[in-house]
């Protein structure tokens, strides 16, 4: 069960992420979350540097979607302006949004990382889904109220985890 909420990678920020590494594993398409991934979770708006990392990753030829559990009309006030595609209402961590953002690419699950700050909802439906997960820290020490039970959980995930020694190894897929 733990496998199952190990991520392959853990990076502080989404700019940490190496993206030469990414192309050498076939990543062609990102999967990512929005609330305290990309952005804090009561920002309605990019940050300048996001909208550069974001056009960095499209002008590489990375595939690009937003699949968050938020609510339709925050996904979309965040995710228009950026022209990046999103899925709302997604119900991480089932699968389906993730396979729904993946056809839509055009793409196949080994070319799509899955990128998000929260191992119940990103980690575990991406790697259910069979995607290359990456762990964020989150961006702000802040959460909204359904994500703070989340975190309560996650602590003690983490602290398996680290008992286990499985933190700081590779994922195994036991």
């Amino acid at each position: 069960m733990l496998a199952s909420m190990m991520p392959d990678q853990f990076a502080e920020s989404i700019y940490e992420i190496d993206r030469d590494e990414l192309r050498e594993k076939g990543i062609k398409g990102v999967i990512t979350d929005l609330d305290n991934t990309l952005v804090a979770w009561d920002r309605m708006d990019a940050t300048p540097e996001l909208l550069r990392w974001l056009e960095e990753l499209q002008n590489e030829g990375l595939k690009i979607t937003i699949v968050s559990n938020n609510k339709k009309k925050r996904v979309r006030t965040f995710s228009e302006p950026t022209g990046v595609s999103f899925i709302h209402s997604a119900k991480k961590p089932l699968k389906r949004a993730f396979r729904r953002a993946t056809r839509e690419m055009g793409l196949q699950t080994d070319e799509v990382a899955v990128i998000g700050d929260q191992i119940l909802t990103d980690v575990l439906g991406g790697n259910r889904g069979g995607f290359y997960t990456i762990l964020v820290v989150p961006v702000a020490e802040t959460d909204g109220w359904a994500t703070k039970v989340n975190r309560k959980i996650e602590q003690r995930v983490m602290r398996k985890l680290n008992q286990n020694k499985v933190i700081g190894g590779e994922r195994s897929n036991e």
